[in-house]
């Protein structure tokens, strides 16, 4: 049995608080790399907590190798040595760069086999109630970095085309269309959520990071349903992106999706 993996968020509310806030700030650049933290006292007045609740958050940020602590020396930000540049993936050009991207990473699987679709995929994929499904799972890794955990359920019938071992060396929306598929269009649907122990294993990260929780949906050009994605995304590693233009006159006047424009392309 695998050790579960030990969760690095400190204890109590507010220190989380505390800890997810400066996390969040290291993460997006706003606190940069050599940059020495507030004080405990100044944190603990700017957060409206107690110096033991920010100590908390402190030592939990240095057990997570985003500050260093040093007696004297106060608490400074290192990101040096961390992810670098994260993947990016732009909604107008998705299709092109997901197979870009199974290209340019390595996957590596953890489980496959065959059984009755769950009831949300089958609703999405709108199979027939218990109707057989391959799932599988795979870690997605870039520069020997995992960054990805995702789990497909593909119908059977669809799957039969390719092995074990085929899905473990090639992406799988090569493998749909080697399998006969022709792609049409996919449903994309984001939000966030925290690691479990298997997935912060999987990922190396802490129980109870937050990731980006992603849930795909693709059909062939007769609306059929061919796979069903549910991804879970190191937000420090991926990043989801989308161009806007503006439309209308007037009061009329907004912002809009740039759909099949590539990413620098003007609308």
């Amino acid at each position: 049995m695998n050790k579960p993996a030990k969760s690095l968020l400190p204890e109590g509310t507010k220190a989380r608080q505390v800890y997810l806030s400066l996390r969040d700030q290291i993460a997006d650049g706003r606190l940069e790399d050599g940059e020495n933290l507030p004080p405990e006292q100044k944190l603990a007045e700017l957060f409206g907590v107690s110096r033991v609740t920010v100590r908390r958050a402190l030592d939990a940020l240095a057990a997570a190798g985003l500050v260093v602590r040093r007696a004297g020396s106060g608490t400074t930000v290192r990101t040096s040595g961390q992810p670098g540049k994260p993947m990016a993936m732009n909604l107008a050009t998705l299709m092109p760069q997901l197979v870009e991207m199974g290209q340019s990473t390595t996957a590596r699987l953890l489980s496959f086999s065959y059984g009755a679709a769950p009831e949300f995929a089958a609703s999405a994929l709108r199979l027939a109630a218990k109707e057989q499904v391959q799932i599988a799972t795979r870690v997605r890794s870039t520069d020997g970095i995992p960054f990805s955990h995702l789990t497909t359920y593909v119908p059977a019938a669809i799957a039969a085309n390719y092995s074990e071992n085929d899905l473990a060396t090639t992406p799988l929306f090569k493998l749909l269309e080697l399998s006969g598929v022709q792609i049409k269009d996919a449903h994309q649907s984001v939000s966030a959520t925290l690691a479990g122990p298997d997935v912060a294993e999987a990922l190396g990260i802490a129980v109870g990071s937050a990731l980006l929780s992603l849930r795909r949906v693709v059909r062939d050009v007769n609306d059929n349903g061919v796979e069903y994605l549910s991804g879970l995304y190191r937000p420090d590693m991926f990043r989801l992106e989308m161009p806007l233009t503006r439309v209308g006159d007037g009061s009329l006047r907004h912002w809009e999706p740039a759909i099949g424009k590539p990413p620098g392309e003007p609308a």
